[in-house]
């Protein structure tokens, strides 16, 4: 997103653009893997370091740009992401040539068995927040108890495992199993994690999932759900992808004041 479209109007109708040259669209997904590190850091996740969002690379497709350890989320830029391979490699970035950069290795271990897993998934988002990681405990699904709730109706797992500290690629390859096919995975006991077909997807599924998990733990076992065939209905109405990346440009709208990534 450049700084000058910040406050232009949002256009109900529109898609999200994808850049037909590589080059580009390689740019198109660092921008928006930086305003989506500074999201997390608008709502003061990943104070600890925690946390990560992946974005596949289009030209090394084998490759996932992330956030080079150390950089607040709220100071992200471009050039603080790194290229690592799929052995977790550091191979490109600004920085690649400083022998102190790396990357947290949990965000290793959980993104690459993923992108490897799914080739469609182009970005994957996961911190530690406070509703979310609350109700991961809990080890269950979401309930359909809101509209933003029937947007993961029948499209999420439940990782129930004891590794909350993912250790290796091994953990990894059993979250993407468990995954499948869905968009959102319940970390048991660790929290939440979404995938997108963009990276404005995988956050803006995120961020919604988070509002979720905070009426969960909120309203306990006190709610009420709707039927499942109101929320199949709502589901194919709010669910669609598109909707997600509408979500990602009112949040960086709203949340951060300059969304210069580039410099």
């Amino acid at each position: 997103m450049d700084a000058a479209n910040l406050f232009a109007p949002i256009d109900p109708r529109a898609t999200e653009p994808v850049e037909s040259d590589p080059t580009a669209e390689r740019l198109r997904r660092q921008r928006d893997a930086a305003l989506g590190y500074r999201l997390l850091g608008a709502f003061r996740w990943g104070d600890l370091g925690d946390g990560h969002i992946s974005a596949r690379d289009p030209i090394r497709t084998n490759c996932l740009w992330l956030l080079r350890y150390g950089v607040s989320f709220h100071e992200a830029t471009v050039a603080d992401l790194v290229l690592i391979d799929a052995q977790g490699n550091v191979v490109e970035g600004d920085a690649v040539n400083d022998p102190t950069v790396g990357i947290n290795p949990a965000a290793h271990h959980i993104h690459t068995p993923l992108h490897e897993a799914r080739p469609d998934v182009v970005s994957a988002a996961h911190t530690h927040t406070p509703w979310g990681t609350s109700f991961s405990a809990e080890v269950r699904e979401f309930d359909p108890i809101s509209q933003e709730a029937c947007s993961f109706y029948e499209d999420q797992a439940v990782w129930n495992d004891e590794e909350v500290q993912v250790f290796s690629t091994d953990g990894g390859q059993r979250l993407a199993q468990t995954l499948g096919s869905r968009r959102l995975a319940i970390l048991r006991n660790h929290g939440l994690l979404t995938v997108g077909a963009s990276v404005a997807e995988a956050v803006g599924w995120y961020i919604l999932a988070e509002r979720v998990a905070e009426i969960h733990v909120k309203m306990g076992d006190r709610a009420q759900p709707i039927g499942a065939e109101m929320a199949r209905r709502v589901y194919d109405e709010l669910g669609r992808p598109n909707n997600a990346w509408h979500l990602f440009q009112h949040l960086v709208r709203r949340h951060i004041p300059d969304p210069t990534v580039v410099g």
